[in-house]
């Protein structure tokens, strides 16, 4: 069986068969669903693959040629898929007429079963539908871990001793156990992303779902396909179904990040699913129902915005039934040094640098500063820190605030990589989290700028997501 190299978001199978005719069948016949597979010759070299990498289904045989009758060797392979990879269905495959091996083999855990010689439509209809389900749990399991770190960090992670925030947390207690919506309105770096966690955590719907999505990062052309789903043959390159963002959150909470940035052709589609709970998967005519809590978040002035004709009224009433104003870091003198000292200890922790502290003149100086890159700002300034003084004290001269000439004195020290980084990071502060704009200025596409975010890992950092947004 020559294997179909598997590519990122491609599903791949593991096909389990001791006939290299058998496996090359199956994989040309997959491959025409749009669907890689990695074929194996026996039970041992199956376990091997799957340790290997991660599968979406695995198609396998029960007979093999130590056995050929009994299926007790495929049978053992099962109960080793299912013991050791809880997440992957496993289809088995059976002589024709052989049906009560392939009973045996469903009660120890086969998602289900063909028998050769196959029907291709109805062998490729277990696939899709295995693979789907597959998709759909292991995004549950997902979702659910990040809730219970929701659970666990509670209110300790937004620090709020100064008025301003004291007054923001009074707030957010009230309303957090509704069910209704939330706009939160704040300039960039102020806590957006955190301030949903917070309003999710504390809801009756903490158990369920948090979905969040960047509605600046979408672009037109997907934006059904991301935000209600899609059923396969939607579009040329839809092989499989697709479970969009509102169907994900159903019973939870659905974070808008970015949402005055919706464009005016999708706002009627997101103003309808808003207002009734109700959409169809892009291509099909099913209506489905969500029952979604949804908290948007923006910099924008949503009120101009309508003004202008870019927005609509009736989306902007339904968005903010109730709003937050986050106040800007410059208006929280009691919060900033101790987010400067837990900052610190979290990048003295993540690069190994457990004595470092402040100094009384770096404490004045972050006093004395007007922030504006906001909490997010002060975070890299700490990172930062960290990683370029070789000193337990960091002193006021440490501090690169703004495009201080103290960064380009800096240079010499860092990696290209590192230069990279602090370029791109600036350009986004510049412009707002405008990433076009950032892309121009950098001389670059806003594709290549999406995949330096994605290679430094700094997507989160234009989605509002942790304490230093």
């Amino acid at each position: 069986m020559n294997d179909d190299v598997p590519r990122d978001g491609v599903n791949t199978l593991l096909v389990v068969d001791d006939q290299a005719d058998v496996r090359e069948a199956l994989r040309l016949l997959l491959k025409s669903e749009g669907l890689a597979c990695v074929g194996a010759e026996s039970p041992a070299a199956a376990i091997a693959a799957a340790r290997k990498r991660e599968f979406d289904c695995a198609l396998i045989d029960l007979n093999y040629m130590r056995d050929t009758t009994s299926g007790e060797e495929g049978l053992r392979l099962l109960e080793q898929l299912r013991q050791e990879f809880a997440d992957l269905p496993v289809v088995v495959m059976t002589a024709w007429g052989n049906v009560p091996l392939a009973v045996q083999a469903i009660r120890r855990g086969a998602a289900d079963f063909v028998e050769k010689p196959w029907d291709n439509a109805r062998l490729l209809a277990i696939v899709r539908n295995q693979v789907q389900l597959c998709e759909a749990l292991r995004a549950q399991r997902r979702l659910k871990a990040e809730n219970a770190l929701l659970r666990d960090a509670g209110s300790d992670d937004l620090i709020a001793q100064s008025p301003a925030m004291q007054r923001v947390m009074a707030l957010l207690a009230r309303i957090a156990p509704s069910d209704a919506n939330v706009l939160v309105l704040g300039e960039n770096g102020t806590g957006k992303g955190l301030v949903a966690q917070y309003l999710h955590a504390n809801s009756h719907r903490a158990s369920r779902s948090f979905v969040k999505v960047n509605m600046g990062g979408i672009a037109e052309s997907v934006f059904e396909s991301e935000m209600f789903g899609h059923v396969r043959g939607a579009y040329t390159d839809a092989k499989s179904e697709r479970i969009g963002r509102f169907e994900l959150a159903d019973g939870g909470t659905l974070f808008l990040d970015e949402v005055g940035n919706v464009p005016a052709a999708q706002q009627p589609k997101l103003l309808r699913v808003i207002e009734d709970g109700e959409f169809e998967r892009l291509g099909s005519s099913r209506t489905q129902r969500v029952d979604t809590r949804l908290v948007a978040a923006t910099n924008a002035d949503l009120a101009a915005e309508v003004a202008a004709g870019r927005f609509r009224r009736d989306l902007l009433y339904r968005l903010n039934t109730l709003e937050v104003v986050l106040p800007p870091l410059r208006e929280r003198e009691g919060d900033i040094l101790l987010l400067a000292r837990r900052f610190l200890q979290r990048n003295a922790q993540r690069y190994g640098r457990a004595n470092v502290q402040l100094a009384p003149s770096a404490e004045r100086a972050l006093l004395a500063y007007s922030w504006p890159g906001n909490v997010r700002e002060l975070e890299h300034m700490m990172e930062r820190a960290v990683l370029l003084t070789d000193h337990d004290q960091i002193g006021a001269g440490a501090l690169a605030f703004g495009t201080n000439a103290s960064v380009a004195d800096d240079l010499d020290q860092m990696t290209l990589d590192q230069v990279e980084v602090w370029l791109v990071r600036r350009a986004i502060g510049r412009f707002g989290n405008n990433l076009q704009r950032a892309a121009d200025a950098l001389g670059i596409t806003r594709q290549a700028l999406y995949r330096r975010l994605e290679k430094y890992g700094l997507r989160g950092e234009i989605s509002d997501v942790g304490e230093g947004d």
